[in-house]
């Protein structure tokens, strides 16, 4: 059976809602060079539903490294932990910068398991972070 795509209306209140930015990564779609998917938090495959509750705004990257996990191991302590739930979770208490706004570091074991299961912190994805910090077009406002 043919997977149901996201309806226009709903793409577009996800979209606002992200302020145009991967939920995870915080990539800016306004830059990017491939269009950024609506992605199921809880896949389908493990029983997610297409409503707003379940679906975030995601890079090609993130949404590429994401695919169909739930959860991954924290690096630091070797345990499985959740993935970050941007519908559940708030960003800043599980993630931070650096001090020139190029690496995403993980604060908390979901934190550190998210950062490496979506490889946060991709060659490109930091090369262009720096380019647009130097711009002043990086972070992004909602920061």
């Amino acid at each position: 059976m043919p997977r149901k795509r996201v309806p226009a209306l709903q793409r577009r209140i996800i979209v606002a809602r992200a302020r145009g930015c991967c939920e995870y990564c915080r990539s800016q779609e306004k830059f990017a060079t491939q269009s950024f998917a609506v992605e199921h938090i809880i896949p389908v495959s493990k029983g997610g539903a297409t409503t707003l509750e379940n679906l975030a705004l995601s890079c090609p990257g993130c949404n590429g490294h994401k695919y169909n996990k739930t959860e991954a191991p924290d690096p630091e302590e070797s345990t499985i932990v959740p993935l970050y739930n941007p519908r559940r979770q708030r960003w800043q208490d599980h993630f931070r910068w650096n001090e020139d706004y190029t690496i995403i570091i993980g604060l908390t074991p979901t934190g550190r398991a998210t950062v490496e299961a979506l490889k946060m912190n991709r060659k490109n994805v930091v090369h262009l972070r720096k380019a647009l910090y130097d711009h002043g077009d990086h972070p992004p406002t909602s920061e």
